[in-house]
């Protein structure tokens, strides 16, 4: 699991250079990819169920992500952009092609919907963190 978790700290870190965030970000996009990863695993590990799982880690990077950008004074992309990297089903999405190019069909539909219900549950996991009003957020003096 530790392990898991630094390469998704890297893996995000090495997404945001690809973006151009502000160097001084840098970190802050690691630690929310790989807290919404730990956040995935924990949620497997309890036996959650994969897209559960996903819901979750995508529920608490978006509103992490959400509390940098009040306290970085930063757009909220600039760290949800890269914090998602980790969850974004990547591999899924090249095995649904491959076997569809291998004529393998039952096999790129189990794997598309699996892709898709991924696809989903990162959706609403935005979408649910993004419906908790602003004010929320605010910096208090």
């Amino acid at each position: 699991m530790i392990s898991q978790a630094l390469v998704a700290l890297i893996g995000t870190i090495s997404f945001s250079v690809l973006f151009s965030v502000p160097v001084s970000e840098y970190l802050y996009c690691g630690l929310s990819g790989m807290i919404g990863w730990l956040c995935y695993l924990g949620g497997v590990s309890l036996g959650l169920g994969y897209a559960k799982a996903i819901f979750i880690g995508a529920l608490v990077l978006t509103i992490l992500c959400r509390y940098l950008a009040v306290k970085r004074k930063l757009p909220l992309t600039v760290f949800l952009i890269c914090g998602i990297f980790p969850l974004v089903p990547g591999a899924g999405i090249y095995y649904t092609a491959y076997y569809f190019i291998t004529n393998q069909h039952s096999l790129a539909l189990a794997k598309g919907l699996e892709t898709f219900s991924t696809a989903v549950m990162i959706a609403l996991g935005i979408v649910f963190a993004l419906a908790i009003p602003h004010t929320f957020f605010k910096r208090t003096k």
